[in-house]
């Protein structure tokens, strides 16, 4: 059996969340420009997505980088300026993209988890 098969589950939920962390700020973002720490927060309170500054600000310079944010610095009431990250129209593009995707693929695992497609 492969490793990465039989590795914890908090490892599991590790790897599947890697590969739609991305998406899922670019859904956060598709509401209204949001700053760092704020995206954080919001992941934090949706069970299974916790992460950290840590992983976003990376993630959020890779996204500006593609194209898929813009960012704009604005006044805070409670300390320094905070930079907003909002979405590009490709970044638009990219995020209706995976959700039409996402939806076939998640029927699809559905589906095989269920016993379906013998």
């Amino acid at each position: 059996m492969l490793p990465y098969l039989c590795m914890p589950a908090d490892g599991l939920v590790t790897q599947m969340r890697k590969g739609a962390l991305a998406y899922c700020v670019l859904a956060l973002l598709s509401g209204e420009p949001r700053y760092g720490f704020e995206l954080v927060q919001v992941l934090g309170q949706v069970d299974g997505m916790l992460t950290t500054e840590g992983t976003i600000y990376p993630l959020l310079s890779r996204l500006r980088r593609e194209g898929l944010v813009e960012t704009e610095w604005r006044e805070s009431p409670s300390g320094p300026p905070r930079r907003y990250y909002a979405l590009t129209a490709q970044g638009k593009d990219a995020l209706a993209t995976f959700r039409s995707e996402w939806m076939t693929f998640r029927q699809a695992v559905d589906t095989l988890l269920q016993g379906g497609a013998s």
